[in-house]
């Protein structure tokens, strides 16, 4: 991201005193920006791709509202390859019924031959697994549904 486009960032939340979060993330040549605003849930918004370095690092999972009372759904950040351990050997990072908060590690996407930990983004209880492990993931395909706590 360029010095530029930080400083409309900037800008912005000083303009709309109710933007209260911005979370922006650049992946597979693309960008996803994501704003909370005061009461309300976060409404991602895709910005045109652009060339751009992409991370190595672990990401954290995208939200989505649901209409299931207060299920949280964590989706893939990216395309891969979804593993519910470390290695083969291990037990599971989370089964239904786990509880897990901001942070805790809740898969692993493979992609490219990086390993990517996916971590839940709110406090609650693993209600669904929706994928299968070893299974293929696209970007955007929900993953878990979580109860908030």
């Amino acid at each position: 991201m360029r010095v530029d486009e930080i400083r409309q960032l900037i800008k912005l939340l000083e303009e709309n005193a109710g933007i209260v979060e911005i979370e922006m993330s650049s992946f597979l040549g693309g960008h996803r920006v994501r704003v909370s605003r005061r009461g309300e849930t976060a409404a991602p918004a895709v910005a045109p791709a652009a060339p751009a370095p992409v991370s190595a690092g672990g990401a954290a999972a995208a939200p989505a509202p649901q209409a299931d009372g207060d299920l949280h759904v964590i989706k893939a950040p990216m395309v891969g390859t979804f593993y519910t351990a470390p290695n083969p050997d291990a037990d599971p990072f989370v089964s239904e019924g786990s509880k897990v908060t901001p942070g805790t590690v809740l898969c692993i996407v493979e992609a490219m031959k990086l390993m990517n930990e996916i971590e839940s983004d709110v406090s609650g209880v693993v209600r669904e697994i929706l994928v299968e492990n070893g299974q293929a993931v696209e970007f955007g395909q929900p993953l878990f549904r979580v109860e908030r706590r």
